[in-house]
């Protein structure tokens, strides 16, 4: 479903003809309507105001659904129907048996082509069409959290059927990964597969296996319609702005070239004046997956994971490797809790570093007996844990083109060794890319 937009271009007194293009990626709102400082729930701020420039200042396409009553639901934003169920099994629960193994998948929706209900075109999703569902009004919850009641999860769940992760079957509440066809490959560890986290409200590259425990499985949704949502059409337009004309967004060619705590990013982007246009701000979470290219990444391509006509600043990363930033978004990834706002959403445009520990690959799932390459997937993160004595080092264990969420205040050294079960790096100090509307 194309949606008509124009550009008109005025120079001196001389109007040129009006350009029309088809904005085929709509990219739909967060959803989040709530405002915060570094740690807590604020009032609205005013312009000017401390914390003014938030996700909830700029709401975007508020999302809008169609139950079509029929086990589909229709996203009026992006043109996309999806199963509306997690419930694949059709036994009336949400639960592991609704699961399948990556190759399971691929096997049985690879090709698309897939019947369910009326219609016989259903595909698996790309990260970027499943990552359009997904809804920072969510709360991020404790994965060793027992209980399946009263959390908030990262999809609309009164148009959705949706469940956390089975505990009766020895799953962590967290556990609704949901495969995509977007796979990423990394000299240090064994193929992943990008998902989407609806229970945590995050993007990252998941292993094929679960280490001692043999394949891992996935949850999913099937897609029909609007082939071309996620194909960005970038237009260089010599003054060092990019315009996607697929999304209708403007974007600064290059980054501000420096580290910078969430509140003074915040500040940057309200502050902005370049190539004529005083209303750059700081992007949403899904406004800045959207340029995410993830055919690229330090790992394949020797590059930032975006296309080559943006500029991204070299850093050095843990390891000591030249490597590129992650970028901060305007968007608060929210937790339970008092302290419920002390975490902003950045998106990796170079390598997603954890510090881990060795694991021995025989035996893994899809692993070469003697391979070199790390199996991926949960670590053991404490060492008594893990069957190796090696120390824990810096790898790429996420995947370039993955979201996850950073302090926006504080001290990186008190992160040193990383932070979480698969010791994420904290860098609290993240780069800026600036967005405005084109229209």
């Amino acid at each position: 479903m194309g949606i008509s937009n124009f550009k008109i271009f005025i120079s001196s007194m001389v109007c040129l003809p009006i350009m029309a293009f088809a904005q085929n990626y709509p990219i739909v709102g967060t959803n989040q309507s709530t405002f915060y400082d570094n740690q807590h729930e604020i009032k609205a701020p005013s312009e000017g105001e401390p914390f003014y420039g938030q996700n909830a200042n700029y709401p975007g396409n508020v999302p809008s659904y169609t139950d079509n009553g029929d086990g589909t639901v229709t996203d009026k934003v992006t043109g996309l129907m999806w199963q509306q169920s997690f419930d694949h099994n059709g036994d009336g629960k949400i639960n592991v048996d609704d699961k399948l193994t990556y190759n399971a998948i691929l096997e049985k929706f690879g090709d698309g082509g897939v019947t369910f209900g009326s219609y016989d075109d259903w595909r698996l999703p790309t990260i970027k069409e499943m990552y359009s569902l997904i809804v920072f009004s969510g709360r991020d919850t404790s994965p060793e959290n027992k209980s399946t009641e009263g959390h908030t999860p990262f999809i609309d769940n009164a148009i959705f059927e949706f469940a956390y992760g089975d505990l009766n079957a020895g799953e962590r509440l967290i556990d609704m990964q949901c495969a995509t066809t977007t796979v990423y490959v990394s000299k240090e560890v064994s193929s992943m597969v990008f998902g989407v986290n609806f229970a945590d409200g995050r993007i990252k590259g998941y292993g094929l296996g679960m280490p001692g425990r043999g394949d891992k499985t996935f949850n999913y949704l099937l897609v029909r319609g609007n082939t071309s949502y996620g194909s960005n059409d970038f237009v260089d337009n010599t003054d060092g702005t990019i315009t996607d004309e697929a999304t209708g967004l403007m974007w600064m060619q290059d980054d501000n070239g420096k580290g910078l705590d969430w509140e003074h990013t915040l500040i940057y982007a309200e502050g902005k004046e370049f190539a004529g246009y005083s209303d750059w701000r700081l992007p949403d979470a899904k406004e800045l997956q959207s340029i995410v290219d993830y055919e690229r990444s330090p790992a394949t391509t020797n590059s930032a994971a975006i296309d080559p006509l943006f500029n991204c600043t070299q850093i050095t990363n843990e390891a000591g490797e030249v490597d590129y930033p992650w970028y901060w978004s305007s968007t608060t990834h929210a937790r339970e809790g008092k302290i419920s706002g002390s975490a902003a959403i950045y998106v990796a445009f170079g390598k997603s570093m954890g510090n881990m520990p060795s694991r021995p690959s025989e035996g893994m799932p899809g692993m070469k007996r003697g391979a070199s390459k790390r199996p991926s997937g949960p670590p053991p993160r404490r060492l008594e844990e893990s069957s190796t004595n090696e120390t824990p080092s810096w790898i790429d264990v996420h995947g370039a083109g993955s979201q996850r969420s950073d302090p926006k205040s504080g001290n990186p050294s008190d992160f040193a060794d990383g932070h979480g079960p698969q010791g994420d790096a904290v860098r609290v100090f993240n780069y800026v890319r600036l967005v405005r509307n084109v229209n």
